[in-house]
């Protein structure tokens, strides 16, 4: 797989063949994503199959619906029927059940890309080409739902009914324990803002000085409070991008659209102690929020992975079980605003998540220690007079 830059920022994937020469076929179907993350998620699914091919001397013009379900067995899916050679070997794991869902994807829509412009492998074009009968949930989310007759199906996807398990929350005082172990004003302000926002690490390591509206009555008139806009922008230096794309704009220098965090006064205090220290000493003209702070890069923009890398190691010298990583902030956040409110509406708007339903789905779960949960079961076990 090789990595693009694009002269007007952001980049680009394609796939190289062993001699060094383009993949044709590949390159063709990714430009297809060009400009959305999804290039780079197909893009790693398609070289590793591209890999399991060349081992079994498939190509596109011979390849077969039960080849692309050994595969899918091959990588981690429970597929009845032998496989072949392991494929995934140690270090390396069989995908989880959201990988499969995306290899499974990318599959389908190369080879019905590949094949049907070629015009060639007719039975395999059939296999993937297959429909369903819609849902209720399927009706549910589809404008004029109750007239859908079909859905297009996917016969390398998983089988059984997904199922959600309960996130993984952080350890106990894990924001005071990792604030007393940072080493910058940067480091304290990421540990704050990840702990009383539900933004993800790509929409804060992507933040630019001009998303930030730190006062009441901002210009542009969405939100009266404190807030913070997040804006997907492909071309940021350092490649954090957010992962929810609402339309945004700016207007006479004033930032509006995005997804809207409001933002607590102790972010406010953490964001004014880095930017009168740190970042006034390493003056920085790309405008974005995060910088590197030592380093042959310093004053350039900080990425997400060195944000990742900043909670493992705070978290690790704090002796916090387990590794710290920024998703669990958002869990966290939205747990607690649902067990205070009660209101999965509520817990929806603080974390911009897509529907309450979800949210109750997955962070609606009884409190075992709670006077209401004690009373019920006393109640029904006949030990209350």
């Amino acid at each position: 797989m090789q990595k693009l830059t694009n002269p007007g920022g952001g980049s680009s994937y394609t796939i190289l063949c062993a001699d060094g020469s383009i993949h044709d076929d590949a390159d063709g179907f990714l430009r297809l994503y060009e400009g959305s993350g999804t290039q780079k998620t197909y893009a790693y699914c398609l070289v590793d199959h591209l890999r399991w091919c060349a081992r079994e001397r498939l190509t596109a013009e011979r390849t077969t619906l039960r080849d692309l379900l050994r595969y899918m067995g091959a990588v981690g899916a429970q597929v009845p029927m032998p496989w072949g050679q392991p494929w995934r070997l140690p270090p390396k794991r069989p995908y989880g059940a959201s990988a499969l869902k995306g290899a499974a994807a990318c599959l389908k829509g190369y080879y019905l890309y590949v094949c049907t412009g070629s015009g060639t492998n007719a039975e395999l074009r059939t296999a993937l080409a297959v429909q369903r009968l819609p849902t209720k949930a399927d009706r549910s989310r589809a404008f004029l739902g109750h007239a859908l007759k079909s859905m297009p199906s996917n016969p390398l996807a998983p089988t059984g009914r997904p199922t959600r398990r309960h996130p993984k929350m952080l350890p106990e005082g894990t924001r005071p324990h990792l604030l007393e172990q940072v080493n910058t004003a940067r480091d304290a302000m990421v540990v704050q803002w990840l702990s009383d926002t539900a933004m993800r690490i790509g929409g804060l390591a992507g933040l630019h000085l001009v998303d930030l509206h730190l006062r009441r009555g901002a210009a542009c008139g969405e939100c009266r409070d404190p807030h913070v806009h997040v804006c997907h922008r492909w071309a940021n230096p350092n490649e954090a991008a957010a992962k929810i794309k609402p339309e945004w704009q700016m207007t006479d220098g004033v930032i509006s659209g995005g997804e809207i965090y409001r933002v607590s006064p102790a972010m406010i205090n953490r964001y004014f102690r880095y930017i009168t220290t740190e970042y006034t000493q390493h003056a920085a003209s790309h405008g974005m929020l995060l910088i590197q702070l030592a380093g042959p890069r310093r004053g350039q923009p900080w990425t997400a992975d060195a944000a990742r890398g900043m909670l493992r190691r705070a978290g690790r010298r704090a002796g916090l079980p387990g590794r710290i990583k920024p998703q669990a902030f958002r869990h966290q956040l939205t747990n607690d605003v649902l067990d205070v409110s009660g209101d999965p509406m509520v817990a929806k708007l603080v974390g911009n998540w897509s529907s309450a339903q979800m949210v109750d789905e997955v962070y609606g779960h009884p409190d075992l220690h709670s006077p209401q949960f004690t009373a019920a079961l006393e109640n029904v076990w006949g030990e209350q007079e």
